[in-house]
C-alpha cells in the first residue's frame, strides 16, 4: 500500500533502524568525524612547542635570543632570525655547524608563536628555501631536527603557508627512509602530518611520493613517542571519504598487528591516536573486513570499559560502530547475547549515556543503535540493562540531534525481522508497550514536528508501530491524546513526497473518520 512503513533492513555500513530511512546522512556520519568533537580532541594540524626526544645534549637551552611582545620587534627579530640563517649558511669552518643550530633554533622560538602573524614574515623573508638546504643528508641531527622543527610549525599555519613546503616534502619524505635517525624522522613526520591535514590535494601529492609506507613502518617502533606521532600522521593520511587508502594502509605488512599491539598498552595518549587510525581504517569497507577477523572488537570493547578519557572513549566508540555497521558478523558471531564481551559493552555504553559530555551521549546512542539492530536477543539483553531508562530520560529530555540518535535506539528495540519474508517488520510487543507506557510517546511526536526530514520520518515510524501494537486499539487513544494528530497532519502536503505519502497513509487508515477527512 502506498505509503505504508517498510521494514528494517541493513544499509552498507550502517544498519537501518526505524526504517528504510536517510541512508547517505547516516553512511556520512560512519565516515566522517564531525568538526566540533574531532576538534576538541584530535586537531587536524599541531604546533610543536616541546622537542621530540632528541638524543644529545639540552638543545633549548644554549645561546637563547629574548623575544620581545611588541608587534613591530616580533617583525624585526623575525626577519632578522632569517638574515642570520642566510648567514650561517654561507660560514666555512669549525663553527659553521653549531651557527647554523644557533640560527635554526633563533627562528624556530619565533615560529612556535602563535599570536602573532610570524610564519607570514619569515615565508617572506625567503625561509623556506633556507630550510630546505638545511635538510640535507650528512648534515647533523640537530640541525636536521631544528629545521623540520621549523617547517612543522610553518605548516601548522594558514593554508597558503602550508602550501609553502612544497619545494620540501621530497626531502622530509626521504628522511622518513632509515637513513636518517628517529629523532629526525619524527620531526619530518610531524611536519608531513599537518601538510596531509591541510586537505585532499596536498595529502594525494605525499600519498603519490610514497610517504604512506614510510609512516606506517614507524607504527611498529617501540618507542611510543613515535608511534603517536605515526598514529596521527596515518589519519591525516586515511580520513574522509576515499577509501582506497585505508584499504592500502591495512594490506603492509605488520600494521594490524602492530595496531593491536599498541592498542593494548598501558599509554592512554598512544591509544588514544592508534584508536582514531582503526576509527578511520573502519569507515573503509576493505580496511574494517580485515580488521574483523582480528580479535580488535575484544580489544576496543576492553579499552572502552577500562577508559574514563574522552579523548580516548570518542574514538574507541567510534571504531566500534564502524566495525558493528560495517558486518553483520561483529553483531552475530562476537557479541553474542550471553558472553561476556556483550555485557560488558552494554554496561560501557550505558557509562557513557549517562555522560555530561553530549558528543559522547551521542557516539554511544549511535553505536547501541547498531547492537540493537541486532537478534531478538540483542534487543532484550539492552531492554532489561541499565539503557532503557537512559534512553527514554535522554528522548525527552536531550537536544534535538542527540534525541534522534536515541530514538534509533528505541525504534530498533521495538522490531524484530520481517514476518513470513515480507517487507513489514515484526513487532516486539514487550518492548513496544514498555516504552511507550514509560512516557517515549511524546519524544517521538516532538521529532514529527521537527523540520528535520530524517527525524520526522522516525517519528510516523514510530507512531505507525504504536498504531499497530498497542494493545486494545489503544495506540489511537495514545496518539490522539498526545496531539499526534495535528504533528502527522502538519506532513500531509510536506514537499518531501515520502513524509507525505507516509503521513496520508496514517490519517486514512487509522483516523480516517475521527479526522473529518470524509467531510
Amino acid at each position: 500500500m502506498a505509503g505504508e512503513i517498510t521494514a528494517l533492513h541493513k544499509r552498507n555500513p550502517i544498519k537501518n533502524t526505524v526504517g528504510n530511512v536517510a541512508a547517505q546522512r547516516r553512511r556520512q556520519h560512519a565516515v566522517s568525524v564531525a568538526k566540533e568533537r574531532r576538534e576538541a580532541t584530535f586537531r587536524t594540524k599541531r604546533r610543536c612547542n616541546e622537542i621530540v626526544n632528541i638524543d644529545m645534549d639540552d638543545v633549548a637551552t644554549n645561546g637563547d635570543m629574548m623575544i620581545e611582545e611588541e608587534p613591530s620587534v616580533l617583525e624585526a627579530q623575525t626577519s632578522s632570525a632569517v638574515e642570520n640563517l642566510k648567514l650561517a649558511l654561507s660560514l666555512k669552518g669549525k663553527d659553521a655547524v653549531q651557527n647554523k643550530v644557533n640560527a635554526l633554533r633563533d627562528l624556530r622560538r619565533l615560529l612556535s608563536r602563535s599570536d602573532f602573524p610570524v610564519v607570514e614574515i619569515a615565508i617572506k623573508r625567503g625561509a623556506i628555501s633556507l630550510l630546505s638546504q638545511c635538510l640535507s643528508f650528512g648534515s647533523e641531527d640537530e640541525q636536521l631536527v631544528e629545521a623540520a622543527w621549523c617547517l612543522t610549525n610553518i605548516s601548522a599555519g594558514k593554508s597558503e603557508e602550508t602550501k609553502a613546503l612544497l619545494p620540501t616534502l621530497p626531502l622530509l619524505i626521504a628522511h622518513l627512509g632509515g637513513k636518517s635517525s628517529l629523532s629526525v624522522a619524527k620531526q619530518c613526520a610531524w611536519a608531513l602530518g599537518n601538510v596531509a591535514g591541510e586537505g585532499d590535494e596536498l595529502r594525494d601529492l605525499l600519498l603519490s611520493q610514497g610517504a604512506l609506507r614510510l609512516v606506517a613502518r614507524m607504527m611498529m617502533s617501540d618507542d611510543a613517542s613515535t608511534v603517536r606521532i605515526a598514529s596521527w600522521v596515518l589519519s591525516n593520511f586515511i580520513k574522509g571519504s576515499d577509501p582506497e587508502t585505508a584499504a592500502e594502509l591495512v594490506k603492509i605488512d605488520g600494521v594490524l598487528d602492530a595496531i593491536l599491539l599498541h592498542l593494548k598498552k598501558p599509554d592512554v595518549e598512544l591509544t588514544t591516536e592508534v584508536a582514531w587510525v582503526v576509527a578511520y581504517l573502519s569507515a573503509s569497507d576493505v580496511a574494517a573486513s580485515m580488521l574483523i577477523k582480528t580479535d580488535v572488537i575484544q580489544v576496543l570493547v576492553g579499552r572502552l570499559a577500562s577508559s574514563n578519557s574522552l579523548q580516548s572513549l570518542i574514538p574507541l566508540l567510534r571504531s566500534l560502530g564502524n566495525l558493528m555497521a560495517s558486518d553483520d558478523y561483529t553483531t552475530d558471531d562476537v557479541l553474542v547475547p550471553g558472553h561476556e564481551i556483550t555485557d560488558s559493552i552494554i554496561r560501557s555504553l550505558s557509562k557513557c549515556l549517562k555522560s555530561d559530555h553530549r558528543g559522547l551521549k551521542k557516539e554511544a546512542a549511535w553505536v547501541l543503535s547498531n547492537i540493537a539492530a541486532g537478534s531478538a536477543g540483542h534487543k532484550q539483553l539492552i531492554c532489561k540493562s541499565e539503557a532503557a531508562s537512559i534512553l527514554l530520560k535522554l528522548l525527552n529530555t536531550e537536544q534535538f540531534d542527540l534525541k534522534r540518535e536515541v530514538a534509533y535506539v528505541i525504534g530498533n528495540l521495538c522490531v524484530g525481522p520481517a514476518d513470513d519474508g515480507s517487507r513489514r517488520p515484526s513487532l516486539l510487543m514487550d518492548h513496544l508497550v514498555s516504552f511507550v507506557r514509560n512516557g517515549c510517546l511524546n519524544g517521538f511526536i516532538h521529532l514529527v514536528r521537527s523540520a528535520d526530514s530524517e527525524a520526522a520520518r522516525i517519528g510516523l515510524q514510530f507512531i505507525q508501530l504504536v498504531l499497530r501494537g498497542m494493545p486494545d486499539g489503544e495506540g489511537q487513544k495514545l496518539i490522539e491524546g498526545a496531539d499526534g494528530i495535528d504533528a502527522i497532519e502538519m506532513l500531509q502536503y510536506h514537499e518531501n513526497d515520502d513524509l507525505s505519502m507516509m503521513a496520508g497513509f496514517l490519517l486514512d487508515s487509522y483516523f480516517g473518520e475521527t479526522n473529518g477527512l470524509d467531510e
